[in-house]
């Protein structure tokens, strides 16, 4: 097939908690044999908590590899088995403290396809409950702060909004609104 590439090897050659990297050869459709290094990863959820006020409910988080604060919307990474759905869920009430009335899919993104196995779901929740405690992982440490929609989609356009996720699944989410 046209652009395809086989795999002929792969090696382990790292093993972290939460991905693992494989050193592979591959061959290209004419014949050449190339070397892959991918990272795999069990894939993660994001979603955008809609209050009934036009709201985004969005996180504040320290991230480590960044060296810096993020605002981004819940999210978390999928356990093995785990269907996408329920995760987004699960990290709805662990890290905004709700659960909702209205939950559709926004689509899938590949992170960092060139390399890396990683596929994020994208959810928009809807008809929120009423806050209740937060349910943090080990070791997470977030503030939840409310942010109207449109001052969320305006810190996206003007860079101020980094995270990919966060980024799409934001734009998204006003242009199924804008178009209702």
């Amino acid at each position: 097939m046209h652009l395809d590439e086989k795999t002929l090897s792969s090696e382990l050659a790292y093993q972290a908690k939460i991905f693992r990297v494989t050193k592979d050869t591959a061959q290209l459709e004419n014949g050449a044999e190339v070397r892959r290094d991918v990272v795999h990863h069990s894939g993660g959820v994001c979603v955008v908590p809609l209050t009934d006020k036009n709201t985004v409910l969005m996180v504040k988080q320290y991230r480590y590899p960044m060296h810096e604060i993020t605002l981004e919307i819940p999210a978390g990474k999928l356990e093995a088995g785990e269907d996408p759905s329920e995760c987004g869920l699960r990290e709805l009430r662990e890290e905004a403290g709700r659960t909702c009335g209205k939950y559709t899919s926004l689509g899938k993104l590949y992170p960092t396809p060139a390399y890396d196995t990683e596929i994020i779901y994208m959810y928009l929740a809807e008809e929120l409950s009423e806050p209740e405690e937060q349910n943090l992982d080990e070791g997470e440490l977030l503030d939840v702060t409310e942010i109207p929609l449109e001052e969320a989609v305006q810190m996206v356009m003007d860079g101020k909004i980094p995270d990919a996720k966060t980024q799409l699944a934001l734009l998204k989410t006003w242009f199924i609104l804008k178009g209702k």
